[in-house]
């Protein structure tokens, strides 16, 4: 994302972080599925782990569980205050996708849990390929999105937003090396936070 796109984004969301927080600050607060499909890929993929953009770190925790070396970052600082405070222990970092602090080929997996959402699409191939550099061989990306026609644009309560679909990312992420080896989707239960259709899906990248 550009240097303007990501500080509009870092202020609406500074600006509501308290919000966001008690809305949907814990796991209990989320969908249970969402958590297991969370868990599930993290029991999966070995060495350490990056949420890419982390919010106020309830995935970051997660991740966490059970030893593991897991990280956040995040463009908010209020997010990554916020983060620091309730999950002591764990690093949390305020910086952008398009310049990941890791080192090259260093992490086993890159969580972007909903935090694709507002990279306008055509920036998104610049994203994909930075996480492709960190990812180690055979890595893996779990990306959760909303599915809709993909690069439509529609007003999130934040920032503008955009829609996906599986076909559509997976095109997106061969162009950087990563293959698409699972995707799932749904519509929403009652009582959660979206009302818009889920999707989700894992990436691979190619063993060395």
């Amino acid at each position: 994302m550009t240097a303007g796109v990501d500080a509009e984004i870092a202020a609406a969301y500074d600006a509501r972080a308290a919000e966001y927080v008690a809305l949907a600050g814990t796991i209990a607060q989320l969908d249970a599925r969402d958590a297991a499909v969370i868990a599930a890929w993290r029991d999966g993929t070995a060495g350490a782990l990056l949420d890419a953009g982390c919010g106020p770190g309830q995935w970051t925790q997660l991740l966490a569980r059970g030893e593991r070396e897991a990280r956040g970052i995040d463009l908010s600082a209020a997010f990554v205050a916020s983060a620091r405070r309730r999950h002591p222990g764990i690093r949390f970092d305020v910086g952008s996708f398009r310049d990941l602090p890791p080192d090259d080929r260093s992490v086993g997996g890159i969580l972007a849990w909903y935090s694709l959402i507002h990279v306008p699409p055509a920036e998104l191939p610049e994203i994909l390929a930075e996480f492709a550099r960190v990812l180690v061989p055979g890595g893996s990306l779990l990306i959760g999105f909303f599915d809709g026609e993909p690069r439509e644009s529609f007003a999130h309560a934040i920032a503008p937003a955009y829609f996906w679909s599986a076909d559509a990312l997976a095109a997106a992420l061969a162009e950087t090396g990563l293959e698409v080896v699972s995707s799932e989707s749904r519509g929403r239960e009652p009582g959660e936070i979206s009302t818009r259709p889920h999707g989700s899906l894992i990436a691979r990248s190619t063993p060395g």
